[in-house]
């Protein structure tokens, strides 16, 4: 089931979101370069994208077996709090919690973010296992 609503929601995501986050994946700021070294190949024990699009959205981080979105404001946010919370009221609506994290509360606080963000975890499902894709042979990535 975990493959079947990972492609719902990859088919949610706009051309546009999809386009605009391969951009950012190229250019993260300090803030998400940092976390991103503490969330990558599942250290907190479940599997994280970034910069992953849902629908007209673009997350900075998401774990799609609890469906959780982690974003990482800057200061620009401080003007946009009604488009933020629309935002978070969208993502809700298809099953996403939120957490939200000050860039500068990231980078000097990066413990603290990342405990917080694995209470959050603790009471969530565990994620089912990845497996190979469909046709492909997991050892190799190839077809047999």
């Amino acid at each position: 089931m975990g493959g079947c609503r990972e492609r719902l929601m990859q088919n949610l995501a706009t051309i546009a979101a999809q386009t605009r986050a391969k951009e950012l994946r190229t250019s993260p700021t300090d803030a998400e370069r940092r976390l991103w070294s503490r969330l990558r190949r599942e250290q907190l024990g479940f599997k994280f994208r970034r910069q992953h699009p849902v629908g007209p959205y673009i997350l900075d981080f998401a774990c799609l077996a609890p469906r959780l979105a982690i974003e990482v404001d800057g200061s620009q946010h401080l003007n946009q709090i009604t488009y933020d919370m629309r935002r978070s009221e969208w993502l809700a609506s298809h099953g996403f919690s939120v957490l939200r994290f000050w860039a500068n509360d990231v980078l000097a606080e990066t413990e603290a973010v990342v405990q917080r963000m694995a209470q959050t975890l603790s009471g969530a499902p565990a994620p089912t296992p990845t497996l190979p894709q469909r046709g492909r042979d997991s050892r190799q990535g190839t077809r047999p």
